[in-house]
């Protein structure tokens, strides 16, 4: 069962580490989607699709709950332009895939260096 995907928009600092914990849910009531025979993939790309800037670290915090952080590097976060696309996509052992968030990030300077 396909689902709109969610909307989340992104401030972060250039040249600064980023992460952030997302929880798969569906049903209602929502309960965490079980991630345990499932893979999470996270890209960062340019509106018209032509430039990918980055690949999130996926890290799986609980697979049973649909626990994930995803994470940026530093040198990952230096290269962004100020403004970028990104989306979260949900890939079972048998092929399908879901698109379950996507968003704009936006990259703030920073000053300290």
């Amino acid at each position: 069962m396909a689902v709109q995907p969610g909307t989340y928009n992104i401030t972060l600092q250039r040249r600064a580490d980023f992460s952030f914990e997302l929880t798969f849910k569906r049903g209602d009531p929502p309960v965490g989607v079980d991630l345990t025979d499932a893979s999470i993939l996270a890209q960062v790309w340019d509106k018209k699709r032509t430039t990918k800037y980055a690949d999130f670290d996926v890290e799986y915090l609980d697979r049973t709950e649909g626990r994930v952080q995803l994470s940026l590097t530093d040198t990952q976060t230096q290269e962004l332009p100020d403004t970028v696309y990104y989306d979260v996509l949900f890939v079972s052992t048998l092929g399908f895939r879901e698109y379950f968030l996507e968003g704009l990030i936006y990259v703030s300077e920073g000053y300290t260096a």
